[in-house]
């Protein structure tokens, strides 16, 4: 499955035992699948090998050869002209002796700068040219050689040529078919992983993914991060078993459906049971493990459900390493089983790290002992690099990685938790009744006032009693009104209503209708977000530079 180990054990066949010099020409480029080329045919020296002389003989020092070294500046390609010598042998396909009528401009034309003949070929048969024909493409040439001195080729001769030549054209083929089916797997693998982390506020993210040592093995390892209501996150590791393209497939499948799961803002134990039940759908024959985790910066709540997955680890800055202890639940696909979501503490300068199974299970070693090692190996760690970029201890992880090919891909997600200031947060619940605005507006004023906001005083009073009066009109219990000053002024109101707003063109005559279109002019961004329980209603402005 190896174009290099292909040529290369086929000139180790040929030489010394058959020919003293092999020439190995490839079609370029490569044709692959079942497509015909209208472009004209072009052969380009791929490889060459010649037998060693003995020393102090006449041979040695009269060569017959001379051979390009293949790191030279010569570059010898041959353009198959429609009609002659060498496009007739081509299209025939067997093997021909170097004497045949008419083919020395074709043998010169293949030989040319790379191999020198030291006047002309020495008279009979030593010297084959045998085409490369796969199962619908020329795949190139090869050109055996021997030297003065060695018996010429015989009959059989040829048909060996031409079992080598078959053998090799068709390895060449399905190499150049298994690397472009693994260049799809990985292309497709590769653009269903995210192209960029999000940045919000509170948490800071890294990430890395490795393939397996066998390329075209590619497996169904995916991260995510999901930015969710009220500037938390949603922090993702899964795992399709299997590899395949078809694992592949289903993994970005699962990531669609986690994605849209998230954007209804469900609890993780929720997120994994739906996910469960979609998976099930596509087909019982992939199972998958995942690990589903909000961060909540304000709260500095951590909320986590695992389906099958490796355990979480979470490195304290005093250099401790955690094993986040999570009931594990049965892996998505199976179907009838019951998640469970466990909050805990997310300590600020604390590092989460979500991984697949290929960072501490192999052939030799089985997870919980992968885990022991890791856990291990990262000891002492985050206080060494408590204060640095998360790429250093993305690198640190994948350290523990012993030596030799590695069977299944990696990935790998670290997040560090740096929480909200409590002095930059905003947080009440009202009532909703006709006097909720004017209220909002007074916890408006004094938090940005105490914010030293007072260029935003006027614009973000309004914005909040449109918003918050809008809330009254449907909410059924006390909405929350929340200020949370980060690099720009962010205001959340949430209500227990599904109902969530569209912006419409108020007619002249109509009373309301205008709320949501001041909001999208004053407001630098603006959203609604569907939660479980409700909605919320969020626009954000910027704080001038002082």
């Amino acid at each position: 499955m190896d174009l290099d180990e292909t040529l290369r054990e086929l000139r180790q066949a040929a030489v010394p035992a058959f020919a003293d010099v092999i020439l190995v020409h490839l079609h370029d480029p490569l044709p692959v699948g079942d497509e015909e080329s209208a472009a004209p045919v072009v052969l380009q020296v791929h490889s060459m090998a010649r037998a060693p002389t003995a020393p102090d003989t006449e041979l040695s020092r009269t060569p017959f050869l001379k051979v390009a070294p293949m790191h030279s500046t010569v570059v010898h390609h041959v353009q198959v002209a429609v009609t002659g010598r060498l496009a007739e042998l081509l299209l025939a396909g067997r093997p021909v002796f170097g004497d045949a009528p008419g083919i020395a401009p074709a043998v010169a034309e293949l030989l040319g700068p790379t191999v020198q003949v030291q006047g002309s070929l020495p008279p009979g048969r030593r010297l084959i040219v045998a085409p490369l024909h796969g199962r619908r493409h020329l795949m190139g040439t090869v050109v055996l050689l021997r030297r003065p001195g060695r018996p010429a080729f015989t009959g059989d001769d040829l048909l060996v040529a031409s079992q080598l030549a078959t053998h090799t054209a068709l390895g060449v083929q399905k190499a150049v078919m298994y690397g472009y089916e693994a260049s799809v797997a990985d292309t497709l693998q590769h653009r269903m992983l995210p192209s960029s982390l999000p940045e919000p506020a509170g948490i800071r993210m890294a990430s890395r993914y490795l393939p397996a040592s066998k390329t075209a093995q590619v497996g169904g390892d995916w991260y995510d991060a999901i930015p969710l209501p009220g500037n938390r996150v949603a922090l993702i590791v899964g795992d399709v078993m299997g590899h395949s393209l078809a694992s592949a497939a289903i993994m970005g499948q699962l990531r669609t459906i986690v994605q849209t799961l998230a954007g209804l803002d469900l609890p993780p134990h929720e997120v994994l049971h739906h996910l469960d039940e979609q998976a099930q759908r596509l087909g019982g024959d992939h199972i998958a493990t995942c690990l589903y985790a909000v961060y909540d910066p304000i709260s500095h709540r951590l909320l986590m459900a695992n389906a099958g997955h490796p355990p979480a680890l979470l490195l304290r800055p005093d250099g401790q390493v955690d094993v986040v202890r999570v009931p594990p639940g049965a892996p998505i696909g199976v179907g009838g089983v019951a998640f469970e979501s466990t909050e805990m503490p997310a300590p600020t300068g604390a590092a989460l790290l979500l991984y697949t199974d290929g960072l501490v299970e192999s052939r030799d070693t089985d997870i919980g002992t992968g885990v022991t090692a890791l856990r291990a190996h990262l000891k002492g760690t985050a206080h060494e690099l408590g204060a640095a970029s998360l790429e250093p201890l993305c690198d640190h992880v994948l350290g523990n990685l012993g030596p030799g090919t590695r069977d299944d891909d990696i990935a790998l997600l670290v997040a560090r938790f740096e929480g909200f200031p409590m002095d930059s947060v905003g947080y009440w619940f009202l009532d909703p009744h006709p006097l909720t605005a004017g209220q909002a507006r007074r916890l408006t004023r004094r938090t940005l006032r105490r914010w030293d906001l007072e260029a935003l005083l006027d614009t973000t009073e309004l914005l909040v009693s449109e918003v918050v009066t809008n809330a009254v009109r449907y909410a059924s219990r006390p909405i929350a009104l929340r200020l949370l000053r980060t690099d720009v002024l962010r205001c959340e109101v949430t209500d227990d209503s599904g109902q969530v707003p569209r912006m419409r063109q108020a007619e002249p005559g109509d009373e309301g209708g205008r709320g949501l279109f001041l909001v999208d002019e004053l407001a630098h961004r603006w959203g609604a977000t569907r939660l479980s329980t409700g909605k919320v209603v969020w626009f954000e402005q910027q704080i001038p530079e002082l």
